[in-house]
């Protein structure tokens, strides 16, 4: 069967209007106060004392002093920053992200509010198999027919869990409850907040990188939100980032 026929598919399964489904996962930086000056400033403060705040060095100090703490692996130089991303994605992302329990969380809950009926699909280029066994396994590509099924299935479950979970709030069934019947696909939003050694952590499990001195195999979508988080990392603290990447993307 043809990607477009695939897609008829998909469309014919979901015409039910109030369900929406979505391969798309979102991440923007909505706030931060990182640089790596602050970096040579918050190690420098063991020696300078007060004067490190009001010092300003050339990049060739600065690179210098940052790839000496990253390969020395001292680590809390780099925790005095901070960066708050704004996140749209499935819920089984989400909590693959709250396992990095150095960071803070706040999300839209659906005890207060009634979730709308968007619902994660994978894109037509996700790959979909699994072969081998638990630490030598590797994911690949469907057929035609493995996407169709997919997508026919998944959306077969979400309409149904969405009309049960409207029927139950119809009747007066508090939200809390009602919640219940919706699946870890449902998409929701959360502002997650970390400094710059949290996220290099994160980036060192939850992306994949032939050069990396520990090499992760993360779940695809868990790797799309932490690669768009380096993106920003990279634009605000380049030099940190490029240690980071000279020292095999290992978190001091």
């Amino acid at each position: 069967m043809s990607v477009d026929l695939i897609n008829e598919a998909a469309l014919t399964a979901s015409d039910d209007p109030s369900i929406e489904l979505r391969s798309e996962i979102t991440v923007d930086l909505v706030d931060a106060s990182a640089s790596d000056i602050g970096v040579v400033r918050a190690a420098r403060v063991s020696t300078a004392g007060e004067r490190a705040h009001r010092e300003e060095r050339g990049d060739g100090y600065v690179e210098g002093l940052i790839n000496y703490l990253m390969r020395s692996r001292h680590g809390s130089p780099f925790e005095h920053n901070s960066m708050t991303f704004l996140i749209n994605a499935p819920i089984f992302t989400i909590r693959h992200l709250m396992r990095h329990r150095m960071w803070s969380f706040n999300e839209e809950s659906a005890r207060y509010k009634d979730l709308k009926s968007v619902f994660y699909v994978p894109a037509n280029d996700r790959a979909l198999k699994q072969i081998g066994k638990p630490g030598h396994y590797q994911y690949v590509n469907g057929d035609a027919e493995d996407y169709e099924l997919m997508t026919l299935s998944v959306t077969t479950a979400y309409r149904e869990a969405f009309a049960e979970y409207q029927r139950m709030l119809n009747a007066g069934i508090s939200r809390e409850l009602a919640r219940i019947v919706l699946p870890v696909a449902t998409f929701s939003t959360v502002y997650a907040t970390c400094n710059a050694r949290a996220l290099m952590h994160f980036l060192g499990l939850r992306t994949h990188r032939e050069h990396a001195t520990y090499v992760s195999h993360p779940q695809r979508e868990t790797e799309i939100v932490a690669e768009r988080m380096e993106s920003e990392f990279a634009r605000l603290m380049p030099l940190t980032h490029a240690a980071y990447e000279r020292c095999g993307r290992v978190s001091p």
